[in-house]
């Protein structure tokens, strides 16, 4: 995302609209106008627009999905509800079903607290950035024409959306068959649904193909999505991978909307989105599906990967963070592989249009099975250089051309470093943070910079 644009969109972040539940913008009359502004866009285009929405496990998460329907709807267009689903579970209902578009009201790994809005179009994919920017445009057009307390009364607790049984059942159904002819038989995994939409998805996909597999938080209670499980903590399934001793080939968490994966190994190492992609990538190299040995990463991939993928003949490109800025740089060279370390992981050869953390599952489970290996053997190879990933609350989000201290402490960890790691010091795209990652050939390099970078940012942004 450029600069440019970043500073047009309002709304938008790198993964939809995000904020605190009940706070603008995820207040009623904001969320109201979210849905008159692209129902009368979709309605504008087609009379008989239909719209999907799906949800995840927050408490705030059917109140929002409610009232956005009740938008859409007042422009005359048709809601139909998956439910409790993934994020990528509506995306490929939405193309599959064709649908006018597919919304999903999730904040993914965020706190409880926090809620959002994906929207995906007709094909499944994400919005541009360009779209975001003229949707935003409408909404803030719908927002002038609402009084305050105007969406108050738009719904009622008669009006939540029920959630069709048969579309989650048709997504489940489509990703065991892509993995028919695999057989699971000889694993077993430990799987941690964080409390999230993986809860109602997971163990009937895990069932159908064949896996003996055991959960964990599959409770959610509106509350304790992400609560110290899931994919912000894969040590905690590591743990208890290794402590049964050998009992798991496999440990698995997904995040709150399932998007991505994070694994264990069957010793209790957690392996993350490069070591996905470094396995995943050499097996579809051996079958003639990785197109011109190509596979895209962002920015905060470890120089490992590069190098593992190197000796193995693939060629590594960085596109920013974010996995629609992954899909785009994929879309534009044809590679048929990308994600991210955060475990974002995106098969363009199976023709997928997000990341999808169940289907990563079974992709790494599928090499598993196949070549006999355990996931230690299929990544030991990959030397990981020291990183250090520390995230600075900030008041507001300057441009860090602004800021000297920070801009002298990012070129002071640049000369040292000199070929021999990375700088990257970036914004979350969905919180109120800063980003400093750090890569080094030691562990008192890597922690110098990183803490004095962070400690600049601090001083000068800091909460």
């Amino acid at each position: 995302m450029s600069a440019a644009t970043a500073k047009m969109r309002q709304l938008f972040g790198t993964d939809g609209i995000r904020g605190v539940a009940g706070e603008y913008p995820l207040d009623r009359r904001t969320v109201y106008a979210i849905g008159r502004a692209l129902g009368q866009r979709l309605a504008g285009r087609d009379a008989a627009a239909r719209v999907i929405i799906g949800e995840d496990t927050r408490e705030s998460s059917a109140l929002i999905g409610a009232v956005l329907a009740a938008g859409l709807e007042a422009a005359q267009v048709q809601v139909v509800s998956a439910g409790v689903i993934t994020t990528p579970g509506i995306a490929y209902l939405t193309r599959t079903n064709r649908f006018s578009a597919g919304i999903v009201i999730s904040a993914s790994h965020n706190p409880w607290q926090d809620n959002g809005i994906k929207i995906f179009g007709a094909d499944g994919y994400k919005l541009s950035d360009q779209l975001e920017h003229e949707i935003e445009a409408d909404i803030f057009a719908h927002l002038e024409q609402l009084t305050e307390g105007g969406a108050d009364a738009v719904v009622s607790d008669s009006d939540m959306l029920p959630g069709e049984q048969e579309l989650r059942e048709q997504y489940a159904e489509w990703l065991a068959d892509l993995v028919c002819a695999t057989d699971f038989s000889r694993l077993r995994v430990l799987v941690d649904c964080a409390n999230g939409a993986a809860s109602s998805v997971a163990r009937v996909v895990f069932s159908d193909v064949g896996l003996n597999a055991d959960f964990l938080h599959i409770e959610p209670n509106g509350r304790n999505i992400n609560a110290g499980c899931g994919a912000l903590h894969p040590e905690n399934v590591a743990k208890a991978v290794a402590a049964a001793n050998g009992e798991y080939d496999l440990g698995i968490t997904f995040d709150g909307d399932a998007d991505r994966a994070m694994f264990s190994d069957a010793s209790g190492r957690v392996v993350n989105g490069d070591g996905v992609l470094l396995l995943t990538a050499r097996d579809m190299k051996t079958h003639v599906r990785l197109h011109a040995d190509t596979v895209v990463a962002t920015t905060m991939s470890n120089m490992g990967l590069e190098a593992a993928l190197q000796r193995g003949g693939i060629r590594m490109l960085r596109a920013p963070v974010g996995d629609k800025y992954v899909l785009e740089e994929m879309l534009k060279t044809g590679a048929t592989l990308g994600g991210e370390q955060s475990g974002h992981i995106l098969f363009r050869d199976m023709d997928t249009t997000t990341g999808d953390g169940i289907l990563t599952a079974l992709r790494v489970l599928e090499v598993m099975a196949r070549t006999g290996q355990p996931l230690a053997e299929l990544v030991a190879d990959m030397k990981v250089f020291p990183q250090e990933i520390k995230n600075i609350p900030v008041r507001e989000k300057l441009p860090l051309e602004q800021l000297p201290e920070v801009m002298d402490a990012i070129r002071a960890a640049e000369r040292d470093l000199d070929g021999n790691g990375r700088v990257v010091v970036r914004y979350s795209g969905t919180e109120k943070l800063a980003r400093v990652m750090i890569e080094a050939e030691t562990e008192e390099l890597m922690r110098r910079h990183t803490d004095a970078i962070a400690n600049a940012i601090q001083r000068a942004i800091g909460v």
